[in-house]
């Protein structure tokens, strides 16, 4: 070959080669396309005391809530515990969380055409200021132990989930050490499950590192995320502030989703209506005076996160759809007249529900444009 012609055939190749060392390989896309109409247009239901009014589904409905999910509890008294504790076979406690009342709301719901992910979670109760993502045993004999106490915990809701034609089972929330260093575990237990429960599988992974390092997302349906992504570092965001910031999020999350070929479900999202909420939006709401309350809440910075996400995030294919949380089904007048003797006005609240907000309009309006699209 000629030199001159030689040089034509290098100097691509060689431009290639500069375009992989500087930019990296190529990311696959994700092959999933679902339509705004078929996402999740969910809420994360607060179980109540009482049996649900039917009002507080019409009020879904108006919003143009198409999922809930709904969340009974096993507790954990230490994260090194392999006791598990739960409320099989009891009807005490909060009606909303037992077995009768998982049941009669999820029925309830459907005859609004709202369809429910059941979403049984560790609350875990630790000396040691851990949370429920550093659950870990010391010793294989512990390990079996909790994964036979976690099997008993999940399966009986993957049975009830069954016999109620439950749409949706999340298998797990943040259990981030015991996905990493026992894979095989969560394996058996997902085959386990899938033999009682016929409906589509999840996993509530956090934000934070877990989403990427949960190894088993070829076994479920759906990559279950809590969507709590810092996104500003500014109080009082604007919308486009709140948009960039989901800019690069939004890339890792295509690029997850396109390696498993599975599509990102947010199990839950949302913000405080505080001015920094944006910041850190994992951070509870304090326990703080109406005087401090006032000082911090922003109901149009809870707002603006809500629009900057839906413009960021609504009308990406490989997104399933969003579980806001959280919501609060109305409680009967006389109970309402007894909390508030013992309690203060319940002005600026500052807790993550969109509810009677301005970000309740923005959530109303976008979940009604995705169900017409």
């Amino acid at each position: 070959m000629k030199p001159k012609k030689l040089s034509i055939v290098i100097f691509p190749i060689t431009l290639v080669l500069i375009g992989f060392l500087v930019f990296g390989r190529p990311q696959k896309q994700s092959s999933i396309n679902i339509s705004n109409h078929a996402k999740h247009r969910g809420v994360c239901w607060v179980a109540s005391h009482y049996k649900p009014d039917p009002l507080a589904f019409q009020q879904l409905v108006n919003n143009n809530v198409n999922w809930i999910s709904q969340t009974p509890f096993g507790w954990q008294r230490e994260h090194n515990s392999p006791l598990i504790g739960n409320q099989i076979g009891r009807d005490d406690g909060w009606y909303g969380e037992s077995d009768r009342g998982l049941r009669e709301t999820t029925r309830m719901a459907r005859l609004y055409g709202i369809k429910t992910i059941l979403k049984p979670h560790i609350w875990l109760r630790d000396s040691q200021g851990k949370w429920r993502g550093e659950i870990a045993m010391e010793t294989e004999a512990d390990w079996k132990t909790w994964f036979a106490n976690y099997e008993e915990f999940i399966l009986h809701y993957a049975k009830l989930a069954e016999e109620e034609s439950i749409e949706m089972l999340c298998i797990g929330t943040e259990l981030h050490r015991t996905c990493v260093e026992r894979e095989a575990d969560w394996r058996s237990l997902i085959e386990k499950i899938r033999s009682v429960y016929s409906g589509e599988l999840t996993y509530a992974a956090n934000f934070a590192d877990e989403y990427e390092e949960v190894a088993f997302w070829d076994e479920l349906d759906y990559i279950g995320v809590q969507g709590y992504f810092p996104v500003v570092q500014i109080e009082e965001p604007s919308v486009e502030d709140v948009k960039k910031g989901w800019s690069e999020h939004l890339k890792q999350l295509g690029n997850f989703s396109a390696k498993y070929d599975k599509p990102i479900l947010f199990t839950e999202i949302g913000y405080k209506s505080t001015k920094d909420a944006g910041i850190e939006p994992w951070q509870w709401p304090q326990r703080i005076s109406r005087d401090d309350r006032e000082k911090i809440f922003s109901e149009k910075a809870q707002a603006n996160l809500y629009e900057g996400m839906f413009q960021a995030l609504a009308d990406e294919p490989f997104i399933a759809g969003f579980h806001f949380w959280k919501w609060f089904p109305p409680i009967p007048e006389s109970a309402e007249r007894r909390r508030r003797n013992y309690t203060d006005d319940g002005a600026f609240n500052i807790d993550f529900t969109p509810q009677n907000k301005l970000a309740e309009g923005v959530m109303r309006e976008w979940f009604e444009k995705m169900a017409k699209q």
